[in-house]
């Protein structure tokens, strides 16, 4: 029986990261991304601006503009850095707003993208930031929902996977900055 190369290559780095067992595979990804890339471009007129909260959606972002290309919209990209988590695994509550808002928002429609929407109070920190900033209409998209975390109530317009209670690291998540450069998704309780 012949093995997918992607599934040795996710076995490899299992293997590498001391066994952190693969909750979402980078095929699995991809095909979830392309999926919402088809979704959003169908959804929201074309002239829109993908604003990603940085660090943890930097590779989705990435990989999502391919995708919305792919279906024929060709969003600008900028971003914004937020923090709430320090190196710890529980956020802190306060969320932070590291640098400046781009300036070219104003009137735009906006799709706000996050790696992970869990609390829920970063997102909203976001949304609020760019409200105030006089953006036009604003959707929301999330590689990776987890709403039995919600303090906050979020209404999230695009959702890659919804995900249990569970810490995750992984294709631009990280824990205490590690992880981020993994092809996949997966759970680093093992390794930690």
């Amino acid at each position: 029986m012949l093995v997918p190369p992607t599934l040795l290559l996710e076995a490899r780095w299992e293997a590498q990261m001391g066994g952190m067992r693969v909750l979402y595979s980078a095929a699995e990804i991809a095909a979830r991304v392309d999926a919402l890339g088809a979704e959003i471009a169908s959804a929201i007129p074309g002239d829109f601006i993908m604003v990603g909260l940085l660090k943890g959606a930097a590779v989705f972002v990435a990989d999502l503009a391919r995708a919305l290309d792919r279906a024929g919209a060709r969003p600008e990209i900028e971003f914004m850095r937020l923090s709430s988590y320090g190196l710890a695994q529980e956020s802190s509550g306060a969320v932070a707003l590291l640098g400046d808002i781009p300036a070219s928002l104003a009137g735009r429609s906006v799709l706000l993208v996050d790696d992970i929407v869990d609390t829920g109070r970063t997102i909203a920190c976001a949304a609020g930031q760019l409200r105030r900033r006089g953006i036009g209409d604003l959707w929301t998209c999330a590689l990776l929902n987890k709403p039995q975390r919600r303090e906050i109530e979020v209404a999230i317009d695009y959702v890659g996977f919804s995900i249990g209670n569970v810490f995750v690291a992984g294709y631009g998540t990280d824990y205490a900055e590690k992880y981020r450069h993994l092809p996949y998704i997966g759970d680093p309780s093992s390794v930690l």
